[in-house]
């Protein structure tokens, strides 16, 4: 599994964003190149809040977090991106991602899916994920500069 995904690095940076912006046009999510480079950087350097790894055909960021439900330091999925599903390749990345969870002290694996993403939460139940009763909200916190 250690050849099936890579630790992305600082010079990874102009391979990553059209990666990201790609995931974000097929999430429907909005893009903003400052912001994503922004947040992208500080993985890119070093474990403190997570990692970035590569993969032949997509990338994917586990980011760290603590929980007393989780029994201490627990890993999001933060996002996953293949882009030639169907292969194989999804399955044996999320696999190496569990393991470098593992690896890193987390004692669980959190994702978040859209809605509509029915397909997704299948494709995850199938590689051990369960479904949580615990809903996310979330409240955007601006800074003005």
């Amino acid at each position: 599994m250690s050849d099936v995904i890579r630790r992305a690095v600082p010079t990874d940076l102009p391979v990553l964003l059209p990666l990201v912006r790609e995931f974000y046009e097929v999430d429907e999510h909005a893009y903003d190149e400052d912001v994503v480079t922004s947040a992208l950087e500080p993985l890119l350097r070093d474990d403190r809040f997570g990692q970035v790894w590569l993969f032949d055909t997509g990338y994917a960021v586990l980011t760290w977090g603590y929980s007393l439900e989780s029994g201490g330091r627990d890993a999001l999925l933060d996002e996953f991106y293949v882009r030639n599903r169907g292969g194989g390749v999804g399955g044996a990345v999320v696999a190496a991602l569990v393991e470098r969870a593992r690896a890193a002290g987390a004692r669980k694996v959190f994702l978040e899916t859209e809605d509509r993403n029915e397909a997704a939460r299948r494709f995850y139940r199938r590689h051990g994920f369960a479904d949580e009763a615990s809903t996310w909200l979330s409240l955007e916190l601006r800074t003005d500069s």
